[in-house]
């Protein structure tokens, strides 16, 4: 039986969050990547909220949750979700974030540590911990230019090429997928605040090797090749601990919903 689905609003300075919660036991906080919100996480949500209680949201800009004051630093996503996991919870929660929302969890877990127990973090948007990561810098840039130039369209086929997103990398099973009305309107929130924002912060690696919450980086079985696998792979090595593999891509939450879930249960369970 499917768990049942509640839809709330939360109010934070300059924004108002949209955020569901389903099933019972530990709160689960799914941050997706790129210009995704609940919507996409929705598949994943289901296949495990049969252990916990997720937690899925559109962050601030996105089309569910409306806001006078975009969000031009990570710093601001983060807070958001602190605000979040404050209405929901005293306890620390378990987060899987990935790429975009994986750097946003891990701000999270430098600002406000007592909230994480364990955060996956899959293929962080992290070019810094890179060998070379103006490589990585220039892609973002480049992104960014195309959509100056050529419009959304453009650079998010430019994006998705540079990070190989692959949806026949997918389960046989997976229901297809129509994009919301929104969906354009969501990427020129990714292209015009969220992308600039990537290349300008730091994230503080030296507190995260002394925090106290669990940190799980990990990457996609079949993006050895792009730069955010490499990012969660350095990351492992500058905290000391080893990289987790899950199904798929870099989109593999979105593609192998079933497959991420059973590699989430299995890491929060270890």
């Amino acid at each position: 039986m499917e768990a049942t689905v509640t839809e709330s609003v939360l109010a934070v300075p300059g924004a108002r969050l949209r955020y569901t919660v389903r099933g019972d036991g530990p709160l689960l906080l799914l941050v997706a990547g790129g210009h995704h919100g609940v919507d996409a996480n929705e598949p994943l949500a289901r296949h495990l909220a049969d252990r916990y209680r997720v937690l899925t949201f559109d962050r601030r800009g996105l089309a569910g949750s409306a806001t006078d004051a975009p969000a031009t630093s990570i710093g601001t996503h983060a807070e958001d979700v602190s605000a979040l996991l404050s209405a929901l919870t005293s306890e620390p929660a378990f987060v899987y974030g990935t790429s975009f929302g994986a750097l946003i969890s891990l701000e999270l877990t430098v600002r406000h540590p007592e909230q994480v127990a364990t955060l996956i973090a899959h293929e962080p948007a992290v070019p810094q911990v890179l060998p070379e990561p103006h490589v990585a810098l220039g892609q973002l840039e480049a992104v960014e230019e195309i959509f100056r130039a050529e419009g959304a369209v453009a650079a998010m086929r430019r994006f998705a090429a540079d990070i190989d997103i692959d949806p026949s990398d997918a389960e046989p099973d997976l229901p297809t997928r129509t994009p919301p009305p929104e969906h354009r309107r969501d990427a020129e929130v990714l292209l015009t605040y969220d992308l600039p924002a990537i290349r300008g912060h730091v994230l503080d690696v030296a507190t995260l090797k002394g925090t106290t919450s669990r940190i799980v980086p990990a990457a996609g079985e079949n993006s050895r090749h792009v730069w955010p696998h490499a990012s969660a792979a350095m990351l492992a090595g500058e905290l000391g601990t080893s990289l987790e593999l899950f199904p798929g891509g870099h989109n593999g939450y979105v593609f192998r919903p079933r497959g991420t879930a059973e590699r989430i249960r299995a890491v929060l369970g270890s």
